[in-house]
C-alpha cells in the first residue's frame, strides 16, 4: 500500500518548498502522454485572464494536449471508491506564472466521471467538461478516444513509450514544461486561485504517437500547427494535493 505522506520525503527537486499545511487529496496519473506544440506568445497570452502572465521558453509559448488515466482519486483516506476514484481524463494546458511561481493554466479538462467534473468545477474553479472516453492498452500501445459534446472536441489516436525512463535536466525545455507544482484557476469574478501539488520528479520516457483526430483545442480558437508535437510518455506518477488558495 502506498504511503502517500512519504512523497514529501523527497522535495529537493522542487523550485520552492511544498506547503506546510496538511495535504488533503491524492491521485495517480497513468499511461500519460504529453503532446506539446509551440506558438507565438501573443496567440496564447490573449486567452489568459487578467492577473496571470504567460510563461515562455526561448521566446515561445507552449500548449499541451495530455491524455491519461486517473486512479486513486479522492480525499485523503477515501481514494478507492468504485466508479469515482478512477476514470480517463484529457486536458489542454499552457504555462503561466504569478508572484514568481510557475504553474499550469488549463483551457479544458475532459473527464469520464460525472462526479469529478462537478466537484472540480465547484471546489477548484477548473474548466472540467463531461466526455465519453476510452483508454485501452493493446500490443504495447495506449489506444485513446475522447469525445466532448460541449464545447465540441475529439481526440482519437494511440501512443507508446519508445525508450527508458530518464531524468529531465534543469534548464532544458522538457524540465521547464513538466516540473511545475501548482495550477491556477479563476472564479466567476475573475479572482485567481492557486492549487499546490507535489510528486517526485517526472519519470519521463521518449514516445511516439499516431494521432488521427485532435480538435480539443478548437473551441478556444487554437488550431494546432501542422507539425509533429514534442512527445513524452509517463507510465505512472503519484500525486498529493492541497486545497486552493486566493492569490490576492
Amino acid at each position: 500500500m502506498l504511503d502517500w505522506s512519504a512523497l514529501l520525503d523527497r522535495s529537493e527537486h522542487r523550485p520552492y518548498p511544498p506547503p506546510e499545511r496538511p495535504w488533503v487529496m491524492t491521485m495517480s496519473w497513468l499511461d500519460l502522454l504529453f503532446a506539446h506544440w509551440s506558438f507565438e506568445p501573443e496567440r496564447i497570452a490573449a486567452l489568459l485572464p487578467a492577473g496571470l502572465s504567460l510563461d515562455t521558453f526561448d521566446g515561445r509559448a507552449w500548449l499541451a494536449v495530455v491524455p491519461f488515466r486517473m486512479a486513486c482519486v479522492g480525499p485523503r483516506g477515501l481514494n478507492w471508491l468504485p466508479g469515482v476514484s478512477a476514470f480517463p481524463e484529457l486536458n489542454v494546458r499552457t504555462y503561466v506564472v504569478r508572484d514568481g511561481k510557475p504553474g499550469v493554466w488549463f483551457f479544458s479538462l475532459d473527464a469520464a466521471s460525472w462526479l469529478a467534473v462537478r466537484a472540480a468545477r465547484a471546489g477548484f474553479f477548473l474548466p472540467y467538461f463531461d466526455a465519453t472516453m476510452r483508454c485501452e492498452s493493446r500490443d504495447g500501445w495506449i489506444d485513446y478516444r475522447s469525445v466532448r459534446p460541449t464545447p465540441p472536441g475529439v481526440f482519437e489516436g494511440r501512443y507508446r513509450p519508445t525508450g527508458a525512463v530518464y531524468p529531465s535536466t534543469p534548464g532544458s525545455l522538457e524540465h521547464w514544461l513538466t516540473e511545475r507544482y501548482c495550477l491556477y484557476s479563476a472564479d466567476r469574478n475573475g479572482r485567481i486561485w492557486r492549487g499546490e501539488i507535489h510528486h517526485v520528479p517526472w519519470p519521463l520516457r521518449p514516445a511516439e504517437a499516431e494521432i488521427e483526430t485532435c480538435t480539443v483545442t478548437d473551441a478556444w480558437g487554437i488550431p494546432l500547427p501542422d507539425e509533429a508535437p514534442l512527445l513524452h510518455f509517463v507510465e505512472r506518477i503519484d500525486v498529493i494535493g492541497w486545497l486552493i488558495e486566493r492569490t490576492d
